[in-house]
């Protein structure tokens, strides 16, 4: 009798071990999945240089349009009278005046329209 308690105790250990080798080799493909996922997502060197360069080139492309911008206001001439009367009317100082004159090709009307707006 006892050596049939014994046989039936150790086939409820087997299943039971049986059911956790299951149970855990069901999480380690899952976990499997996971880190092939994460692993195909790395990022290579090479793909981080491209993406710098590409942020770089973009800044200077930017840097150049804002210094070709900068240059085109230089070259409006504005009266002094106007800025004068902007600065008086609108209580801003005189380099955002003279900006905004320039900005509107030096027509205070304009100017102070959009001033005001």
């Amino acid at each position: 009798m006892a050596n049939n308690e014994d046989d039936a105790q150790i086939e409820v250990e087997e299943s039971t071990s049986e059911i956790k080798t299951k149970k855990h080799d069901s999480g380690a493909r899952d976990l499997e999945k996971v880190t092939d996922y994460v692993e195909e997502k790395e990022i290579s060197a090479q793909s981080i240089g491209d993406a710098m360069k590409a942020m770089s080139d973009r800044k200077t492309k930017e840097r150049a349009k804002k210094q070709e911008r900068e240059r085109e206001l230089a070259k409006v001439k504005i009266n002094k009278e106007d800025v004068d009367l902007i600065v008086a009317e609108m209580e801003i100082t005189r380099q955002i005046a003279e900006r905004t004159l320039r900005e509107h090709n030096g027509d205070v009307v304009e100017a102070l329209v959009a001033l005001t707006n």
